[in-house]
């Protein structure tokens, strides 16, 4: 196993997930706490951040959490430096919190477009600036992000949403650009239709959720912990030539 633990093993690392309580941010963290990483989950609501650190430690990983609000450039100052009190500065961000407001084209309004940009584009970008110097100043750093398939293709409303994950893999070409010569990778995990809270209210057309899993390669919708392999992969030391990427984990979404 020691080649194995050489590749993947992420123990002596930190990472930081946002959205780490529920949903694909919550299946990244406890793939991460598994593989080894001291894990500070990061999101707004106090009740789902205890239940989730505690099954984690109830599971003999080491993790802490910490409510913060990133819809302000001032609330994600916030959650980054209380992120990094339990365990110190992070080798691993992951940024998977994210609003899901897809409205008609022609009815976003202001606060739609602000609350959508700010949480999925700005915050992960805000995080990066924190974070990305530090972590090229030591030399090794993972900045991971949570993209969608709208931004490859338009369908179920797109909308604002779809804009701002297409920004968010610029970004993380932007941030491999800047620091990927300094050890830090960024990458982005691209789902396909997932089973989580965040998409609620698609899943109360069961027509519609049928025809999204006949339109993957292996016959159904994907659930958070389909993306666990992928995730402990662009953590871990194997992935150390990967970078810039959008790495589709879709079940064949993206090609069928």
């Amino acid at each position: 196993m020691t080649y194995l633990d050489d590749l993947f093993s992420l123990t002596g690392r930190t990472a930081v997930v946002t959205g780490g309580s529920s949903g694909i941010g919550r299946g990244i963290a406890t793939a991460l706490a598994r593989a080894g990483a001291a894990v500070v989950l990061v999101a707004r609501g106090r009740d789902a951040l205890d239940t989730t650190a505690s099954e984690l430690r109830a599971a003999g990983c080491r993790c802490e959490a910490v409510v913060g609000d990133l819809s302000t450039r001032s609330g994600v100052r916030a959650a980054a430096e209380a992120a990094t009190e339990p365990f110190g500065e992070p080798d691993v961000v992951v940024s998977s919190a994210g609003v899901n407001l897809r409205p008609p084209m022609a009815e976003i309004g202001e606060d739609v477009w602000d609350t959508t940009m700010a949480v999925n584009l700005e915050a992960p970008f805000w995080l990066g600036q924190r974070f990305g110097p530090a972590m090229a100043a030591r030399g090794h750093g993972r900045l991971i992000h949570v993209s969608s398939q709208q931004a490859h293709r338009a369908f179920v409303t797109s909308g604002a949403y779809g804009v701002s994950k297409g920004g968010l893999e610029s970004l993380a070409r932007s941030q491999a650009e800047a620091w990927s010569a300094h050890g830090v990778t960024a990458n982005t995990l691209v789902p396909g239709f997932v089973l989580t809270p965040l998409n609620e209210r698609l899943q109360e057309d069961p027509g519609r959720v049928a025809a999204l899993a006949d339109r993957t390669l292996v016959g159904r919708n994907s659930v958070p912990d389909d993306l666990a392999g992928a995730a402990v992969f662009l953590a871990s030391p194997a992935s150390g030539y990967v970078t810039g990427q959008s790495i589709h984990v879709d079940g064949g979404f993206s090609v069928h």
